[in-house]
């Protein structure tokens, strides 16, 4: 964990990274140091590329940095099961597939299982070896091409498809739940279980993350979760969570779904999701309404449905807390959750 007032060689690592960026200045003249000008990069990168922005540098965000290291031609590209390449090159290279109409998936930089087979049918049909590993002539197949084709998005078109699916019915769906537990993962829990009792009763099954207590064992991670939902074929994921500020002047509702802050890629039934969620919160509650924005937070990029992620208030506000911590108003958030998430699956 680097911050501001941190120095040695780890920071210089940061530095470099950040600076081919175009974000901080490499001359700089204690390059070691965690300076004001270091963290006013770590937070712009933060912010640019959808993740928490608290200046720290983290296992998150250093994974982030490396991802954002690697070009389309960089280095050669291949599907490893159990360790998926990650980077900014497989992002592009999933971007160019879908626009070529190569069912590759949402551009997340994963390179999994879906961007390998979309891959050998690229390659297949270019006449390069069909092997799945992008490479030189791979490259070069792609550069000939994209001089000639340009527009369309087929992933959009593939998600519209699969959004009239889901758009049959709550009663048949199944819905992950996922308590957060950063904050209070009782509240969360208790919440969860308030949902999960109202879809139940529409015939719709319902799967926790995680118990209310877990024993001698730590939380599952972000990335944890993600592959529950995956494993289980989850049609749709809620994340529910409560924050906390060093300031008791924050306070509000706000949801998140998968998508990049700068715009271009981004989930338009999570974002409808997240829109539904909102819309039925704000209206049954006083809770300030701080909208719908993208991120791209574990969670929401690694999981191949519909998700969101639901931040409830603050727990540091007097006010969202007694509004939190009463059981009315928490019968009142699974309401308007189940209802969201009815309207989501109902027919048009």
């Amino acid at each position: 964990m680097l911050r501001r007032g941190d120095t040695g060689a780890a920071v210089a690592e940061v530095r470099a990274r950040l600076a081919h960026l175009g974000l901080c200045d490499t001359n700089a003249p204690d390059p070691d140091a965690f300076d004001d000008e270091l963290d006013r990069a770590v937070r712009a990168f933060q912010q640019e590329r959808g993740i928490t922005v608290d200046g720290v540098v983290g296992p998150h965000t250093f994974r982030r940095l490396e991802e954002a290291r690697w070009q389309l031609g960089d280095r050669v590209l291949s599907y490893i099961p159990g360790h998926l390449m990650a980077g900014d090159d497989v992002t592009e290279l999933q971007r160019r597939l879908n626009q070529l109409g190569f069912a590759s998936g949402r551009p997340d930089g994963l390179f999994g299982a879906q961007t390998d087979a979309a891959l050998r049918e690229f390659q297949k049909g270019v006449g390069v070896t069909s092997d799945g590993t992008c490479g030189p002539d791979t490259f070069r197949a792609f550069d000939r091409l994209v001089r000639t084709i340009s527009g369309g998005n087929a992933a959009l078109l593939r998600e519209q498809v699969t959004m009239s699916e889901l758009q049959s019915g709550v009663a048949d769906k199944v819905v992950v739940i996922d308590p957060g537990d950063a904050v209070d993962a009782d509240l969360c829990h208790a919440i969860a279980v308030r949902v999960e009792g109202r879809l139940a009763a529409l015939g719709t099954q319902v799967l926790l993350t995680r118990p209310a207590r877990i024993d001698g064992g730590a939380f599952p991670d972000d990335p944890a979760r993600a592959q529950f939902a995956n494993d289980v074929g989850a049609d749709l994921v809620l994340s529910l969570h409560v924050d906390r500020a060093s300031s008791p002047e924050p306070n509000g509702l706000v949801t998140y779904y998968f998508g990049d802050p700068r715009g271009g890629v981004h989930s338009p039934s999570g974002r409808l999701l997240a829109e539904r969620v909102q819309e039925e919160l704000v209206s049954r509650t006083d809770l300030l309404d701080c909208h719908t924005h993208p991120r791209t937070w574990d969670l929401l990029r690694l999981t191949r449905m519909p998700a969101v992620r639901v931040e409830l208030g603050y727990l540091s506000n007097p006010a969202d807390a007694r509004r939190l911590t009463s059981t009315s108003f928490q019968h009142t958030v699974a309401d308007g959750l189940a209802e969201a998430l009815t309207r989501f699956c109902a027919p048009t």
